[in-house]
């Protein structure tokens, strides 16, 4: 999809604005002590703080408006010297108190935007606001012993930021790909691990149609908790369709909350959507506002990790690798941290480029791994390819030891001792082999001399399958030409 792509025959265009909700890494919830673990025993990590009990007074949690402004100064935000906090009034059984402690006309931080790339084109997305509020429990609904519910309060008061974005994304694609570079983001500041299974990075979505040309913005429709990427762009390719659908047919959509059911492959009607005056904000009368000094701002710019942008300008400027390289390389800083760690190490930039992309990406996927839980070390990697330059290793060999490194964790030196897999380069040896498939082979040496110059590759399998894959490749390759001609 082209960021101006129409839909329904090219007569509407799509108007999506996201609002993600990151939880922060932080130990403790926002206001309390109260662990912030996920996956405790249910209501084991609460207190009456965070579950609404009369008398209590919240405490606000200095580490969590560290890592807003954080995030708000790598997403280019002017930083609030001023804000507070208010109440937001509305009934969930999940949410004690009866109402959730949030920001509303202060928030931390404002504008500010996030550039995504599709289809090769740059695209600034701007950003609204981020603002600091607590978390809700969580319902867990019971069906197979009865008709009632459980509700888990160790997840109220968990510290969130909520980051709202203009309405510029076009497409479902560009909104994927919003969310794709977002969580890359929080993950190299370290203030969001970007668990989109566990719930702690979930994004709503508004979305209208209106006609193209058109610059009123349709009556819109917001799209609750989706979790993954994929189920963005289902979700928002289902609900353009579905708005299009109501419009061609003459009626009116409906602005209202719908629910994304993934197993269904359709949006549901939740609720009418709420306005912010139904939610009566009031100024949160427990908490003092909030006074960010410059002197603070600064401190916290000076401690920015180096983003995914500039990374990867450099590692094209740098390492001379292909701008595809270096975007896959930075999606993720551990990711990009190995990379650097095997470069350092002696490995030559393209070459671990291609091992990483290649094998060890591949590795990982079968086992459903992270980076972090690889046994392999960059510096084994770049050991690896010092034997393969040198010509210890084949090309063919390495794959082999590769894989048994990564196995098990052992530096390439050991592998090739343990398995005898160093490469053959007597040129006696290897002439002793091609004069023996040579003499076997009288027809393809035949057909080869005639001209049929493909049997080259026919050669050279039969020398290594004689060799056990050991023969120098090109010391093979230069010998067979030789003796062929």
């Amino acid at each position: 999809m082209s960021a101006q792509e129409t839909f329904g025959n090219g007569k509407y265009e799509a108007v999506i604005g996201l609002e993600v909700h990151a939880q922060m890494l932080t130990e403790t919830k926002i206001f309390c002590g109260c662990s912030t673990k996920f996956g405790a025993e249910p209501n084991t990590q609460t207190c009456p703080v965070d579950i609404g009990m009369p008398g209590v007074l919240p405490v606000l949690n200095k580490k969590a408006v560290e890592f807003a402004i954080k995030t708000g100064l790598a997403m280019g935000c002017r930083i609030s010297t001023y804000s507070r906090f208010a109440r937001k009034n509305y009934f969930y059984p999940d949410l004690p108190k009866g109402y959730q402690v949030s920001q509303y006309e202060l928030p931390i931080c404002e504008g500010g935007h996030i550039d995504i790339v599709v289809d090769g084109a740059v695209k600034r997305i701007g950003i609204t606001r981020i603002h600091m509020e607590e978390d809700a429990g969580k319902n867990i609904h019971e069906s197979s012993s009865g008709n009632y519910s459980f509700v888990d309060l160790n997840r109220a008061g968990v510290p969130l930021m909520e980051i709202v974005s203009e309405p510029d994304i076009r497409t479902p694609k560009e909104a994927a790909e919003y969310m794709r570079k977002m969580r890359s983001i929080l993950r190299y500041l370290g203030v969001c691990d970007g668990n989109m299974e566990q719930g702690s990075l979930r994004c709503d979505a508004n979305i209208s149609m209106r006609p193209v040309g058109q610059k009123e913005f349709g009556i819109r429709a917001e799209l609750k908790n989706m979790n993954s990427f994929r189920f963005i762009e289902k979700a928002l390719e289902y609900e353009i369709n579905r708005q299009i659908s109501v419009l061609e047919e003459g009626g009116k959509v409906v602005q209202e909350t719908r629910l994304w059911d993934s197993a269904a492959g359709v949006t549901q009607s939740m609720r009418t959507k709420e306005e912010a005056h139904d939610y009566r904000y009031f100024p949160e009368p427990d908490l003092v506002p909030i006074e960010v000094t410059q002197e603070w701002i600064k401190g916290i710019e000076a401690g920015l990790p180096e983003l995914p942008d500039a990374k990867r300008e450099r590692f094209v400027s740098s390492y001379g690798i292909p701008e595809y390289d270096a975007e896959l390389l930075t999606s993720e800083r551990a990711i990009s941290d190995w990379y650097e760690r095997a470069v350092t190490a002696g490995g030559q930039p393209k070459a671990v480029s291609n091992w990483m992309m290649g094998e060890l990406m591949r590795l990982l996927n079968e086992e459903n791994k992270s980076l972090e839980d690889c046994l392999l070390k960059p510096e084994q990697l770049a050991g690896m390819l010092k034997l393969m330059d040198n010509g210890t290793i084949s090309g063919k060999i390495a794959k082999t030891v590769f894989e048994e490194m990564y196995r098990g964790g052992k530096d390439a030196d050991a592998v090739v001792k343990e398995k005898g897999l160093v490469q053959i380069s007597d040129e006696g040896a290897i002439e002793k082999a091609i004069d023996e498939v040579l003499a076997r082979s009288a027809k393809e040496v035949e057909r080869y001399r005639a001209g049929d110059e493909k049997l080259i590759g026919f050669f050279v399998g039969q020398v290594m399958k004689a060799m056990k894959g050991k023969a120098n490749p090109q010391l093979l390759n230069d010998l067979l030409k030789r003796k062929l001609q």
